[in-house]
């Protein structure tokens, strides 16, 4: 994979993205890491990537856990190589040890940290350590909200040990703190921040694809980050979410199809007798087939998590941004985010059943104008360079 992108010439201060890019090696987690990267180097900074935890890493391979690093190295070069930074990465996938693939040893690790005005925690992926102190501005990008924030408020004291050592704190939570948010606030000041997408990676035609179908990539049960707060239960698995709208393949013009992990096969079953199309999300894992595949989709219909859909946090998924990318439209449950960002051309938020199926009947109606609207909605609000040079600015490096 290539992916053609033009930088200017490195005119400002060293920049360093954590991320699990290389220790779990899935399609979309890679495409999250690689628009952070290439966004921030098209601003002009010097970017390096960087894993340097204590979490598990899974093969590339097999995606089974592993303590043999050198195939997820391997794979960490390829992606770096794919965006022009192929000498710009470390990888330390044990914290405390000596060993480091990439571009630095330890010694030189700790000098990037030293010398970097800025370590971006992207998704909270790294502890830090006592071994950090040496970087001068330490930023949190929360690309799930609302858990946090619950446990902040629960006074669970292992995350504020964390965030207090961060300086600013960012969220895709794009409606937190305000009146119509039910998230606790507390403690910490968020600021608002968007998925950011690098619009030129994803360009396709704006015809109905031959395979039509509107698709998603998801996780159909992870119930380990289920939360009570003020006596009320907020969900993290979507099984329990689908429910609702197991039956929308018979209300729909076209066919519907998940790409979906987790699954057990009476769930399966279920779905496909309602009229869903079931493909292994395991079989996306590679990031360039990730990519075909959603720009094969006639475009995206998906669920957010219970929990920012009750208490409408705002959130809107990195997923589909790169369907909005290619010129797919989205369909996709109302979190509050059609706020801040247009609805009803190209992307539509919906609530109920009704609404999901009146939005499929719209855009095949017109695919041609709603896939252009699509496109432009990624330009104006998510575009790489405009998400993350507000960012920048909010920090006070731009």
């Amino acid at each position: 994979m290539k992916l053609e992108i033009n930088y200017p010439p490195v005119t400002r201060e060293t920049v360093v993205v954590w991320g699990l890019l290389g220790s779990y090696p899935f399609g979309g987690m890679t495409w999250q890491v690689l628009h952070y990267l290439a966004g921030l180097r098209q601003l002009g900074f010097d970017v390096w990537y960087v894993e340097d935890s204590n979490r598990p890493v899974l093969n590339p391979s097999n995606l089974w856990h592993s303590v043999a690093f050198a195939e997820n190295a391997a794979y960490l070069q390829r992606q770096m190589d794919a965006i022009d930074l192929g000498d710009k990465w470390v990888f330390r996938p044990k914290s405390g040890e000596d060993t480091c693939y990439g571009a630095k040893d330890v010694v030189g690790l700790a000098n990037l940290y030293r010398n970097a005005a800025a370590v971006f925690n992207l998704c909270g992926s790294h502890y830090i350590r006592p071994d950090h102190d040496d970087i001068s501005c330490l930023v949190y990008v929360q690309t799930d909200p609302v858990l946090d924030q619950i446990r902040i408020a629960l006074g669970e004291e292992w995350l504020t040990d964390q965030l207090d050592r961060h300086d600013v704190l960012f969220s895709y939570g794009e409606n937190l703190g305000n009146s119509d948010c039910t998230v606790p606030i507390e403690r910490y000041t968020w600021k608002s921040t968007r998925p950011p997408v690098v619009p030129e990676w994803w360009g396709s035609n704006s015809t109905l694809p031959d395979n039509y179908r509107f698709t998603t990539v998801t996780t159909w049960k992870d119930h380990e980050k289920d939360i009570e707060w003020a006596g009320v239960k907020y969900l993290w698995r979507k099984d329990l979410q689908f429910q609702q709208f197991i039956a929308l393949p018979q209300h729909s013009q076209l066919p519907l199809e998940l790409a979906v992990e987790g699954i057990n096969d009476d769930d399966k079953l279920k779905l496909e007798r309602h009229g869903w199309h079931i493909i292994p999300a395991r079989s996306l894992s590679d990031p360039e087939r990730y990519r075909d595949y959603i720009r094969r989709s006639a475009g995206e219909f998906t669920i957010a998590k219970d929990q920012y859909v009750r208490m409408r946090s705002g959130w809107f998924s990195d997923r589909s941004v790169c369907y909005l990318a290619a010129g797919r439209p989205v369909i996709t449950q109302e979190t509050g985010f059609s706020k801040f960002i247009p609805t009803g051309e190209g992307l539509f938020a919906f609530s109920t059943i009704d609404e999901a199926a009146d939005a499929i009947d719209t855009i095949a109606a017109d695919y041609s104008r709603h896939s252009q609207a699509a496109l432009e909605i990624a330009h104006e609000y998510f575009d790489s360079q405009r998400v993350l040079s507000k960012m920048m600015d909010e920090i006070g490096l731009l």
